[in-house]
């Protein structure tokens, strides 16, 4: 199981030093000839607006009924399980470079963070997030009263707050 922050802010150091130990692994295993190990699926996160963000997963050759998308308790969690006819093809292929070994992969999400929908086209699962903003947090603008004398008087307040309310 891979568990991954969500985030809005991408981490570049993290991937490319994932990437790295991901070949050496790979590497180790050809030359001390282990069974290969499996690496989860590559991941895009775009944003396409101020509220709306797309989780892209990379699924080569899996279909809607082998995947699973679920939220529980600020977690979002995608799981691929490859049905039994693809099992029981294994003995017939050459060579197979694409993974289709089965995977789990678990984000957590930001506050305010909500699964709005998901689509699967050409390999790509894209997962659809939308985080509201609640009012409190909210930018406000706030006027500002231009007066010529420095003191208001209490009359003078009150008139002018029933005026913004007109």
């Amino acid at each position: 199981m891979a568990l991954r922050k969500l985030s809005f802010f991408p981490s570049f150091v993290d991937s490319g030093v994932a990437d790295r130990f991901n070949r050496f692994d790979r590497l180790l295993s050809q030359i001390s000839d282990d069974e290969k190990r499996v690496s989860p699926p590559s991941y895009d996160i775009r944003q396409c607006d101020d509220t709306h963000y797309h989780l892209t997963i990379s699924v080569p050759g899996w279909s809607e009924d082998d995947l699973e998308i679920e939220t529980v308790g600020g977690q979002l969690t995608i799981n691929g399980k490859k049905g039994t006819e693809e099992k029981d093809d294994e003995d017939k292929w050459i060579h197979r470079g694409i993974n289709r070994s089965d995977f789990q992969l678990t984000y957590s999400l930001p506050e305010n963070v909500k699964v709005t929908g998901a689509r699967l086209e050409r390999g790509l699962l894209t997962i659809h997030l939308y985080h509201e903003i609640p009012e409190s947090e909210k930018p406000k603008k706030i006027s500002i009263d231009i007066r010529k004398d420095a003191v208001a008087t209490e009359r003078e307040v009150i008139e002018h707050h029933a005026d913004e309310l007109n």
